[in-house]
Formats: C-alpha cells, sequence, structure tokens
C-alpha cells in the first residue's frame, strides 16, 4: 500500500461511511474503491453476455463468414 496526501470532501467522506458502514476514513475509501473496481468488471461482464445473447439480432453471421473466405 502506498500512503499519500489527498483532499477530500468531508461531506461525501461521511456519507460514504453512513452507506458503506465503515468506522474509519482508511476503510471507507478503500471499500469504495473495491466496489469501484468491481462494478466495471460486473458492467463488461455483463454487456458481453449480452452481446452473446443478442448478437444474432444485429449481425448478419453469413456475410461475416463470406467475408472471411479467400
Amino acid at each position: 500500500m502506498s500512503k499519500m496526501l489527498v483532499d477530500i470532501d468531508d461531506r461525501m467522506l461521511a456519507l460514504a461511511q453512513q452507506q458503506l458502514g465503515t468506522a474509519t476514513k482508511r476503510d471507507t475509501i478503500n471499500r469504495a474503491l473495491a466496489i469501484a473496481a468491481a462494478i466495471s468488471v460486473d458492467d463488461r461482464r455483463r454487456a458481453l453476455r449480452w452481446l452473446q445473447d443478442n448478437a444474432g439480432q444485429f449481425l448478419d453471421f453469413d456475410v461475416l463468414e463470406e467475408r472471411e473466405r479467400p
């Protein structure tokens, strides 16, 4: 872990602590970072699943296959 000096909005930090149920600034910031990282992974996973489920509605696989032939 690294130490750094940053300016943090006290009201937002208090709100985040309340929402996350954390007791310290450090725990609050680390938990918020973990949530932010997980959301992007989940978003990508959902988007890929949606594309896999719906690709047939948007892509003409016969045309794509034809373009792949030499």
